[in-house]
C-alpha cells in the first residue's frame, strides 16, 4: 500500500511541476515584459563592454531608466556601439552625461550606468553620449599586475 502512495505522490508532483516549469520558463524569457511606455534611444561607443547583454539595465543613481536595445561593432573605429532605450519619463538628462559599463558585484551581471553631466541641453532620440568609460575586466587587471610584479623582479 505505501508503494502505490508514494507512486501516486510522484506522478501528483510530476503533473504539477512539470507545467510550473513550463511557466516559469516562458515567463522568464519573454520579451519586453518589464518595459513600460514610450522610450527614446541613445548611442554610446566603448572600447571594451566586456560582457554586456541585450536587455541588460541601464541606470542612473542606481535606478532602473531603460535597456540596452542594440550591440553592434564598428569596423571602422572598433568599438562596441551600444543603443539604449530610456523611458520618456527621464527626458531631462543632460546631454553631456557619460556613460560607463559597470557590473554587479566582482563577477556580477553587466549593465550601463549613466553620471549626471552638467549640460542645460537634454538627450533626445538618437543622440550620442560622448563621455564613455569602458568595462574593468578582471583578467586584464590581474594580467596587467603580474606583468608589473614581473618587471620589478627583474
Amino acid at each position: 500500500m505505501d508503494k502505490s502512495k508514494f507512486k501516486v505522490c510522484v506522478g501528483l508532483l510530476l503533473v504539477v511541476g512539470i507545467p510550473g516549469l513550463l511557466m516559469l520558463a516562458l515567463h522568464s524569457t519573454r520579451p519586453n515584459s518589464d518595459e513600460i511606455g514610450p522610450v527614446y534611444a541613445v548611442q554610446a561607443r566603448f572600447d571594451d563592454i566586456g560582457g554586456l547583454k541585450l536587455r541588460s539595465h541601464v541606470t542612473m543613481a542606481g535606478v532602473k531608466i531603460g535597456r540596452v536595445s542594440a550591440i553592434q561593432f564598428d569596423n571602422s573605429t572598433y568599438e562596441a556601439v551600444v543603443t539604449f532605450s530610456i523611458e520618456d519619463q527621464y527626458d531631462r538628462i543632460p546631454n553631456d552625461s557619460a556613460a560607463s559599463v559597470l557590473s554587479m558585484g566582482l563577477f556580477g551581471e553587466k549593465y550601463v550606468g549613466l553620471e549626471v553631466g552638467a549640460g542645460q541641453v537634454h538627450l533626445r532620440d538618437g543622440d550620442v553620449i560622448r563621455h564613455t568609460q569602458s568595462a574593468m575586466i578582471l583578467e586584464k587587471l590581474v594580467g596587467q599586475f603580474l606583468y608589473h610584479k614581473a618587471m620589478e623582479g627583474s
